[in-house]
């Protein structure tokens, strides 16, 4: 995720960062703008269309079209928001359910070795979520200390949450916290299976496919078919004018599909593996 100053006006018009859609978008917009050159030329110079009246009023056509393309990119970009900040709040409640987990274990145990099994075991949860949302290898160095075989077993996080609950099934036996206290630390880890439920949800449900495939297609035709009218009034000026509509409209649907997968590496994505981290911080400084 990019840190960045709000306030700073000048970096944002004239530095091309890593992720911005310019770059993404260059062989297009070089291309749109060779056909809108092919397209005046032929227009103005060899058919001589000026005086055609009934090409004149496509122009018609776009500025009704127009509104409907506002209104379909609009959605588009708030429901890829929407599912960018439901990972944001899901991966803070995450945090926030990490910290009370160990400072209610704080209180509830003395006993040092068992406090360090779940400093060590309460962030490693966050470390193997980001991983298995980012569909990277996941390193086996827990489970083998802890002599858990997972080798035939895909989903990691469900694991940690097992090793948790099952360490204090085990403080229960062994009368080291009470039926009360189970209860208490209980809702903690059935909140971190929660969270990875939903986390997994805003992953593995991405935008139909219909209504992606029907916004690109309208606004590629959309474009292509500016130049034929507008040719009239603008003339040449025509080529920079359809090349920035192209730019501003391509680019709110590039930018939706960024966010709409907040898990992955893109420059905007959730910064998981930086909060993973603070919550590491957060359960040795409380632990």
């Amino acid at each position: 995720m990019i840190s960045y100053n709000p306030k700073d006006w000048f970096t944002f018009i004239f530095k091309f960062h890593k992720a911005d859609t310019f770059r993404a978008l260059m062989p297009l917009i070089i291309s749109i703008g060779i056909y809108c050159g092919i397209v005046a030329f032929l227009e103005i110079e060899y058919f001589q269309l000026a005086e055609t009246s009934h090409v004149k009023n496509i122009t018609i056509m776009h500025s009704l079209l127009g509104f409907v393309i506002s209104l379909l990119l609009v959605f588009r970009t708030n429901t890829a928001y929407d599912r960018w900040w439901e990972g944001r709040k899901q991966w803070g409640a995450l945090v926030n359910n990490s910290r009370n987990f160990a400072v209610k274990l704080s209180a509830i145990l003395d006993d040092k070795d068992d406090k360090l099994f779940f400093r060590k075991t309460i962030p490693y949860y966050a470390y193997v979520l980001n991983l298995h949302l980012k569909n990277e290898k996941i390193s086996q160095e827990l489970f083998e200390e802890f002599n858990i075989n997972v080798e035939h077993k895909k989903h990691k996080p469900n694991q940690v949450a097992k090793l948790l609950f099952k360490k204090l099934n085990e403080l229960k036996k062994n009368g080291k916290i009470t039926n009360e206290q189970l209860l208490i630390l209980n809702p903690e880890i059935s909140s971190l299976l929660d969270i990875c439920g939903a986390c997994e949800r805003i992953k593995n449900t991405p935008i139909p496919f219909s209504y992606s495939v029907f916004l690109k297609k309208f606004i590629f035709f959309y474009v292509m078919t500016l130049p034929f009218g507008y040719v009239f009034s603008l003339g040449y000026y025509t080529i920079p004018v359809v090349i920035f509509i192209f730019y501003v409209l391509a680019s709110l649907e590039l930018i939706a599909e960024e966010i709409e997968d907040p898990f992955g590496d893109d420059e905007n994505d959730l910064p998981t593996e930086r909060i993973a981290e603070n919550i590491k911080k957060n359960i040795e400084e409380i632990l």
